[in-house]
């Protein structure tokens, strides 16, 4: 059956950024599935319709290159609605770093631009008592780690969302909506060592804003996270098993 199951990227990236095609291949792996499983729909562009829906068993959305969830402009009211839409719907849905911010902000929650808990590389992450009770969280020890890339922070969670994760720095990590099958995090489960180091080369100015290191030294800053690389196929054998 998994192997059947039609997955909707939602994107926020410039037609340029190589980052593109690199997350269709990270959720793809992260999700044990092949790349022709995933379509991609871009958010930049337009608003998501009714077929979108029909095509779709399970929502997608990641990192965002340089667009921020803090910001202003018709997109992205315009994709705002469409993260509304997938809520309004209660359809299946895995959000990271952008998408935790986005959905956060489109359900009524605040983002803020926050360079200074700002988070880059590995860092440990804490359960809250709702994540340990939670059948995705609660299995991922504590602490537990997850690889980063945000200069935006969700300082206010929507109503109805649960909060399952925090660090030291930021409040909220993580949160699911309830009763809802809506999973978000603000660190990336889809990202491997590999995947994180290629994203910093595309964007180096993140190293140096953010962490304060030169890139050759980046690679002091993370590690492999198999625990939270467990969470997407955890979410699906939840959803669909």
């Amino acid at each position: 059956m998994f192997d059947r199951i039609r997955y909707l990227l939602l994107q926020v990236r410039n037609s340029g950024d190589p980052m593109r095609d690199h997350e269709v291949r990270s959720f793809a792996r992260a999700l044990r599935t092949t790349e022709d499983r995933i379509r991609v729909f871009d958010l930049l562009a337009a608003r998501l319709a009714r077929r979108d829906f029909e095509r779709t068993d399970m929502f997608l959305l990641g990192g965002s290159g340089e667009y921020s969830a803090a910001g202003e402009g018709d997109w992205l009211e315009r994709a705002l609605d469409s993260l509304r839409d997938v809520h309004a719907l209660g359809r299946p849905t895995f959000a990271s770093c952008w998408g935790f911010q986005a959905m956060a902000r489109a359900m009524g929650g605040r983002v803020i631009h926050d360079p200074a808990r700002s988070e880059i590389g590995t860092r440990p992450l804490h359960l809250t008592d709702a994540g340990r009770d939670d059948p995705l969280f609660g299995p991922l020890g504590e602490p537990f780690f997850g690889q980063m890339g945000h200069e935006d922070s969700v300082v206010e969670l929507p109503p109805g969302a649960i909060r399952l994760a925090y660090s030291d720095r930021v409040e909220n990590q993580a949160y699911r909506f309830e009763d809802l099958p809506i999973y978000c995090t603000q660190f990336h489960p889809e990202l491997r060592c590999e995947d994180l180091w290629e994203r910093v080369r595309t964007y180096p100015e993140y190293i140096e804003n953010i962490a304060g290191l030169p890139l050759d030294r980046f690679g002091e800053m993370i590690q492999e996270c198999p625990e939270t690389e467990a969470l997407l196929p955890r979410f699906v054998e939840h959803v669909f098993g």
